[in-house]
């Protein structure tokens, strides 16, 4: 058997879940963002559709303001108004201000979706697991969210803001510094929950499994209310559009709300415990 080496496989359980913030445990339909890069673009005397922010959506901020200034369409619009094409020079100018233009929004846009903090005091209580929270916000507006978000009942164990590693989603620094914080390996006993492609491709490039939010998430780009109010057939197709564009960026499970998640835990520990990797 000379030929042959043996390498660990690893048989237990899902030690950690790591949460995006918008779209996945609040914010149903993603709108801080959405409104906040419509807000800056204004100012640039440049309109941008919601259709237009939500493209990029999943990815730093500096990288998002980047991809909307390089749609051919905005670049036309910024051309018209300007005399001349946007540059990186503009979007870096256009992401200095958009932490004081977030912070503005977010109370207003930064309600937990329902039912979300009594599913992480199941994931906690019945899988004995951590919570970690990676997202695109910097670290000064995590500050105020997170008062938010505990005064609703939602408490992760680690918080990473893309502002405390080299990159941002899609590539996986923010999940591996929570994995350090949260002192959790090895990768295949986390799991990456996110409503965005960039959000499942990071997961993907780390290791670990990936659970992609389709129904509050970017895709559908509604609030609950209007969920609630919507024609089933025509918010079914929607759902079904998102969880498509999910599944095609290689989620390993599409649901529809982050509280859908404790049976996917159960799946993928019976993986587990058959020596199956992500």
């Amino acid at each position: 058997m000379e030929d042959f080496r043996y390498v660990p496989v690893y048989n237990g359980s899902v030690k950690a879940c790591i949460f995006d913030w918008a779209g996945t445990v609040c914010d149903a339909g993603v709108f801080a963002p959405v409104l906040t890069f419509q807000n800056l673009f204004e100012e640039e005397g440049v309109p941008i559709t919601t259709e237009e922010v939500r493209k990029p959506m999943g990815v730093h901020k500096l990288i998002h303001i980047q991809r909307i200034i390089d749609l051919p369409e905005v670049s036309e619009r910024w051309f018209v108004k300007h005399g001349v094409r946007p540059t990186s020079e503009d979007a870096h100018r256009i992401y200095s201000k958009s932490l004081e233009a977030t912070l503005e929004l977010l109370p207003a846009n930064s309600k937990m979706i329902k039912g979300v903090p009594e599913t992480m005091k199941r994931l906690r209580k019945e899988f004995g697991i951590k919570i970690g929270s990676s997202t695109g916000y910097t670290k000064e507006i995590m500050l105020k969210l997170k008062v938010q978000a505990a005064g609703e009942g939602y408490e992760p164990d680690s918080y990473v803001t893309s502002d405390e590693v080299p990159s941002g989603r899609p590539g996986p620094n923010m999940i591996y510094l929570n994995m350090i914080r949260l002192d959790v390996c090895p990768v295949q006993a986390v799991v990456k929950v996110d409503d965005t492609t960039g959000g499942i491709e990071a997961g993907l490039i780390a290791g670990c499994w990936t659970v992609g939010i389709a129904k509050t998430g970017n895709y559908v780009g509604m609030t609950e209310a209007e969920m609630e109010a919507a024609d089933p057939a025509d918010l079914k197709q929607k759902v079904d559009k998102a969880k498509a564009i999910l599944s095609k960026a290689g989620a390993h499970f599409v649901i529809e709300t982050t509280n859908d998640l404790p049976d996917v835990i159960t799946e993928i520990n019976n993986r587990l415990k058959n020596g199956l990797r992500p």
